[in-house]
């Protein structure tokens, strides 16, 4: 079925004004750890700044999402747009720790409003029949995002500076947040969808859902199988988004300097950072709706949750022995075990939940993914002067396997 114009044009500013709100945030990812001295803090202090962003998300996310079942969520969703922007401006102007501290709590606070009230609009707009695509595109617009500013943050590091670099990505975020303002549509009370070469009016999206999808009653919680789920999306943002995230800089300083010769020219760390970043973000981009419809058809996701933790495993082994072969064959391995525990959480979440507690259960999961995520930061460069980075990636490996070990006991029991 082809997807009316009305639906694009609530996506296309919506997800405009999503990928470029991250530049900033990606940039920093790429760039402070290799930068710390422009940006005038301690290599110690940088996990910090990293995770910062993510605690005030602990909060922020429920705040927001209160806020969106009272009020307008466009208003919230834009206005969060132009906060993300004033955010990425105090990385671009100021220098120190507390300045960019503050900076990092203003980001939680407008990617919270950006993606709660975002992913509620889409699904306020998209009636049943299209919902998952409709999501699926605007997801399209994080990893983009994500990418782009990740790989652009260190090009232009390298090429203009680090704080330029921060004022263009400032720059891009503001330019989102004004098109979304203009383009964004203010109501979608008068959006029809053809369903069946029928013209069904969707001014009432709520109504509409609970005429085709009726909620059956939620079974009892299994409650240890829910926490393993849970356990998989939490490792897995502790690992991925906390901890490789934010010391591949480092990791491939360590293995070619500051710089390496491509073609006789000299490319910076930063740029190969922004590059490896972009790499991760768009195979996990590719890889987890083709692991998603592996689960659905395998009728057992845990056993496809094991087979997704097998290339981090190895990708991860590979990265520890700090080799310069290890990132051409470990970064694609580590990127599919993350698109596959992403993907593959939520949807466990979903069969384990029931209809009537999804809400309240993909909450508590998106919680403890974000928890994982401030607390990797932190924990990486806490024990990096100590155990190095090879020994970090190390213990990577060793909380995949035991995820592996398991999913295999779910497997077994589920037989």
């Amino acid at each position: 079925m082809p997807q009316p114009l009305a639906a694009w044009r609530i996506i296309l500013p919506l997800g405009i004004g999503t990928a470029l709100s991250l530049m900033g945030d990606a940039s920093m990812y790429a760039v402070l750890p290799t930068h710390t001295a422009v940006a005038g803090v301690t290599l110690v202090s940088v996990g910090i700044l990293l995770s910062a962003n993510r605690w005030v998300r602990l909060a922020a996310n429920n705040v927001i999402g209160w806020l969106s079942d009272r009020q307008p969520k466009r208003q919230i969703f834009v206005a969060a747009l132009f906060l993300g922007a004033l955010s990425t401006a105090v990385y671009a102007f100021t220098s120190g720790f507390w300045p960019l501290f503050a900076g990092r709590l203003l980001w939680g606070i407008a990617w919270a409003g950006i993606w709660v009230a975002g992913n509620g609009i889409i699904l306020t707009a998209a009636p049943l029949a299209v919902r998952g695509r409709w999501v699926g595109y605007y997801q399209i617009s994080f990893f983009l995002g994500a990418a782009t500013g990740a790989f652009l943050g260190g090009l232009l590091t390298d090429w203009l500076g680090y704080h330029q670099a921060m004022m263009a990505a400032a720059a891009l975020s503001f330019v989102g947040a004004l098109q979304a303002w203009f383009f964004l549509p203010k109501e979608i009370g008068d959006w029809r969808l053809e369903i069946g070469g029928e013209q069904i009016p969707i001014s009432d999206p709520q109504s509409f859902d609970i005429a085709q999808d009726r909620s059956p009653v939620s079974p009892p919680i299994r409650w240890p199988e829910l926490i393993s789920a849970t356990a998989v999306l939490g490792i897995n943002r502790l690992v991925i988004a906390g901890i490789f995230v934010s010391t591949l800089g480092l990791y491939l300083a360590g293995l070619w300097g500051e710089s390496v010769q491509v073609y006789g020219r000299t490319v910076g760390v930063a740029t190969l950072t922004g590059l490896a970043l972009s790499a991760n973000t768009l195979i996990s981009m590719i890889f987890t709706p083709l692991i998603g419809s592996l689960s659905d058809r395998a009728g057992n996701r845990w056993q496809v949750v094991g087979g997704g933790l097998v290339p981090g495993i190895v990708g991860f082994g590979l990265l520890a022995l700090s080799l310069p072969f290890s990132l051409l064959v470990g970064l694609p391995l580590t990127s599919i075990t993350s698109s596959s525990n992403q993907g593959l959480s939520t949807a466990l979440m979903g069969d384990l939940s029931g209809g009537k507690r999804h809400g309240r259960s993909l909450g508590a999961l998106y919680t403890v993914g974000d928890l994982g995520s401030a607390i990797g930061p932190m924990l990486a460069f806490a024990v990096l002067p100590i155990w190095g980075i090879s020994t970090l990636y190390s213990l990577n490996v060793l909380l995949f396997a035991g995820l592996l070990v398991t999913a295999l006991y779910w497997v077994k029991t589920s037989k």
